[in-house]
């Protein structure tokens, strides 16, 4: 029984800040809710529209403030209800039917860009109920109800949500910064040594996971910025030094894996790898344990994170005795000890300062004595994520173009050919299209095999003739497993919507073999609709972007280097300037690889010359990562007159303007280009004997940015680099 128990607080512990399960249940509760109630007491009112009204609203994950929530809730059910109405009065006149999709399409534009969270799924929910209000009889009569019924199950599903807050209470500050420290967990468990993960896989998963701390962290900010405008907040001040503390174990995470590269390649490495595993490890739970400690405000959990900090500090002392014992206290060695020691440096003002948020510190309250690793999956503030610009993204207002096209021809496809379920068809262009070509073709391709699965599934399913009970039973099973895989993976999530599409309508009528290739037939052709639409209808390809966003990256290095060297030469500390470089430098990076990313899902012909302007924009990035470990070693005070390393700075700066010039024009001087790697070829870049800590950073990583900057050279030399610009 011990067991059970013991598993089932680690099970909790574990799900606590995850919405998955949660999403799932108050989805299931929702519909489910609406539509048997609305079906079984015979209410005046469309089960349909009630139920997936109160599925829609149920399941959204929101944050911030209460009234806030409240406020959005209610604006979404008004959405909502008014799309079933006009669904019911356009749906007998093919013009009025194609006004309004078109309407309800930019409609749902606005919502995109008022809040990328929240937005995308109600422009899909209203659109949907509108489209679905067209296949049904229209009139003034139908439209009332309609509207009546989406609204009942709008409030029932707002009704969800609200009844779940005095027992899972939302601080909007505190989830904020919470959010900060759970993507400082991410980046901490991506870093982590593992001899099953190949060096290039294990460095992709941290630069996704440094993007997605840098961005909560900017969000964390921008939040607490706003929080000083309005009333006095408790612990304001606490949590911005909450925050801040993440953002240095950040900069201090990048300097610290950048060495354990340069450590990584000794070949006595394997025996020195299991000891970074357990404090790696520790730091992450360490990092969750401070998030939930920041919402939950609990005794218990705050002396769980100070039990976590301190085998923290043994752990790291631990560690760094054993890596300068192992490598004879070899520079590179050295260089990594020093910043594992900043590293724990921040653990006393972080326990000083989590203590300061927990009102009820110095109770004496009882906690797991064992201490389980925890996972979690974060969520943005709403505070962060509205977005209130008057200046949309042209490549939104593309998109919208080219989806009310497409919604406008497949609205009137469905009514001109009189088909039953015909609004599958622009339904599966609303949820397929995407802004850009590759998510589109992701989509299509996961809409498509979701549904022929889920389909194959359902038939099977209804061959056993279920009574009524195991009916309902597995339409709320389908229906959790659709919103628990929704943003976990959308093939899935598709399987289970498909299994209860055919589920539902067999409480109405027989489902038949017409039905199932019906919607396989339309689902096809929707994703084939979409996929010609991003290929052919005003594309945005990559390619034109990214030159500028790589000659962005490469001279926010440039700058980044020239203030190094100033610093080294005046003696400069890591002060607010060095920060603001370093920021701007790996924020422009960050920028660099989601374009990538966007280019390689582009057709092929737009991806010409991708494999060089991927070999300039991890060189960039690597550069950075190593400028930053000199930066942490930047002491007040400390000056270094080195002709060497000046010598460094000046060919680095030139080179970096250079190819971003390369990056700009797409012509390379092949001449000047091999000059300048001459040049950096021929630097001398050694520290001397009993050279200082800051001395071995200079010289060691210069020396590494001298080779990186070379092959960076060498790539933009090469025909095809041209070609991607």
């Amino acid at each position: 029984m011990r067991g059970i128990f013991a598993r089932a607080q680690h099970y909790l512990e574990e799900q606590r800040l995850q919405p998955d399960i949660n999403r799932g249940l108050r989805a299931t509760v929702g519909f489910m809710g609406a539509f048997l109630v609305a079906a079984w007491l015979k209410l005046p009112i469309e089960a349909s529209f009630a139920a997936i009204a109160a599925q829609n609203i149920a399941m959204v994950d929101i944050r911030g403030s209460y009234p806030l929530r409240l406020s959005l809730l209610l604006a979404m059910t008004a959405i909502v209800a008014g799309s079933c109405w006009l669904g019911g009065m356009a749906g007998g006149h093919l013009p009025s039917a194609l006004g309004a999709i078109a309407l309800v399409t930019v409609l749902g534009g606005v919502w995109r860009h008022l809040s990328p969270d929240y937005g995308m799924a109600l422009a899909i929910n209203s659109a949907f109920l509108l489209m679905f209000a067209l296949a049904l009889p229209d009139g003034a009569a139908h439209a009332n109800g309609y509207f009546l019924a989406g609204l009942c199950g709008g409030l029932w599903g707002l009704f969800v949500q609200v009844a779940l807050w005095p027992f899972r209470a939302q601080h909007p500050l505190r989830r904020a910064v919470a959010d900060s420290w759970l993507a400082l967990s991410d980046l901490l468990e991506a870093m982590a040594p593992d001899e099953n993960v190949d060096a290039a896989a294990r460095q992709r998963r941290i630069v996704a996971k440094e993007a997605a701390l840098r961005t909560a962290l900017d969000q964390t900010s921008a939040t607490l910025a706003a929080a000083h405008a309005g009333q006095k907040r408790p612990h304001l001040r606490e949590l911005e030094d909450l925050n801040l503390i993440a953002a240095r174990f950040a900069t201090r995470l990048v300097a610290f894996n950048t060495a354990l590269d340069t450590l990584m390649a000794r070949p006595d490495f394997a025996a020195l790898a299991p000891s970074f595993a357990p404090v790696l490890a520790s730091l992450t739970n360490l990092a969750r344990t401070t998030a939930v400690t920041v919402v939950s405000r609990q005794p218990s959990h705050l002396i769980a994170a100070e039990v976590r900090l301190r085998r923290v500090g043994n752990l790291i002392q631990a560690l760094q005795d054993r890596v300068l014992a192992q490598t004879g206290r070899a520079p590179d060695a050295t260089q990594l000890s020093f910043l594992i020691h900043q590293i724990a440096s921040l653990g006393t003002a972080l326990g000083g300062t989590l203590r300061a948020t927990v009102d009820r510190a110095n109770e004496h309250a009882a906690f797991s004595v064992e201490l389980f690793d925890l996972h979690t999956w974060t969520m943005r503030p709403l505070a962060s994520a509205l977005n209130f610009s008057r200046r949309p993204d042209p490549a939104l207002l593309r998109f919208i173009a080219r989806l009310t096209v497409l919604e406008v021809a497949g609205v009137a496809a469905f009514k001109l050919l009189n088909l039953a379920h015909g609004y599958w068809l622009p339904l599966t262009v609303l949820v397929v299209l995407q802004p850009d070509y590759g998510s589109t073709r992701l989509r299509a391709g996961q809409r498509v095999v979701g549904t022929l699965a889920g389909s194959v599934a359902a038939s099977l399913l209804l061959w056993l003739a279920l009574p009524p009970a195991v009916l309902f039973a597995a339409m709320a099973a389908t229906m959790f497993g659709f919103a628990l895989f929704l943003k976990r993976n959308y093939g899935h999530a598709v399987f289970f919507i498909t299994l209860f599409v055919v589920l539902i309508t067999e409480t109405e009528a027989k489902v038949t073999l017409a039905f199932t290739l019906e919607r396989l037939a339309v689902t096809g052709a929707g994703g084939l609709l979409a996929l010609l639409a991003a290929q052919l209808f005003w594309p945005a390809w990559e390619r034109k972007f990214f030159p500028g966003n790589l000659a962005r990256a490469l001279r926010a290095n440039r700058d980044y280097i020239r203030l190094l060297g100033d610093r080294l030469i005046s003696g400069g500390g890591y002060d607010a300037g060095a920060i603001a470089h370093k920021r701007d430098a790996e924020k422009t990076n960050s920028l660099v690889f989601s374009s990538l990313q966007r280019m390689s899902g582009d057709p092929a012909s737009q991806q010409e010359g991708i494999e060089a302007a991927a070999t300039l924009a991890n060189g960039n990035q690597r550069l950075t990562r190593a400028l930053t470990v000199v930066a942490l070693h930047l002491t007040p005070g400390s000056a270094l007159q080195r002709p060497d390393l000046n010598r460094f700075v000046t060919a680095a700066v030139e080179t970096l303007e250079t190819l971003a010039e390369t990056a700009e024009t797409g012509r390379a001087d092949h001449a000047r280009l091999a000059a300048l790697r001459e040049g950096l070829d021929r630097l001398t870049l050694r520290a001397p004997p009993e050279a200082t800590p800051l001395e071995h950073s200079a010289f060691g990583q210069f020396a590494r940015g001298a080779t990186e900057l070379s092959a960076m050279l060498l790539a933009a030399e090469a025909p095809e680099a041209a070609k991607a610009n």
